[in-house]
């Protein structure tokens, strides 16, 4: 019997979204909390569920999770969750004016 995969699940406002489901945007930061320490050390994930807001028929995306790493980044110490590709896009119309590929 196949293990469902391990979720990290995310929600990103609209402009956020945007560039990692036009793959512009790689790497997904959060300051170096008590709450994200709970949530990222220490744990394996697989993919990663973003959200566009908490609405019943939200947008949707999953990401490969390939990694997390502890960096500095603007004088603050924050986590870079890395984004693997892209796995699904659910309820997402992409804007031509974002869209780089």
């Amino acid at each position: 019997m196949k293990k469902p995969p391990a979720i990290l699940h995310l929600n990103l406002r609209g402009e956020f979204f945007a560039l990692i489901a036009a793959k512009t945007k790689r790497i997904e930061y959060r300051d170096r909390t008590n709450h994200w320490k709970t949530r990222l050390e220490g744990r394996t994930y697989d993919v990663i569920q973003f959200r566009n807001g908490y609405a019943t028929k939200a947008p949707e995306m999953q990401v490969a999770f390939p990694g997390l790493k502890k960096v500095q980044r603007r004088g603050f110490p924050q986590y870079a969750i890395m984004l693997g590709r892209i796995l699904s896009l659910k309820r997402w119309k992409t804007c031509p004016a974002i869209v780089a590929d």
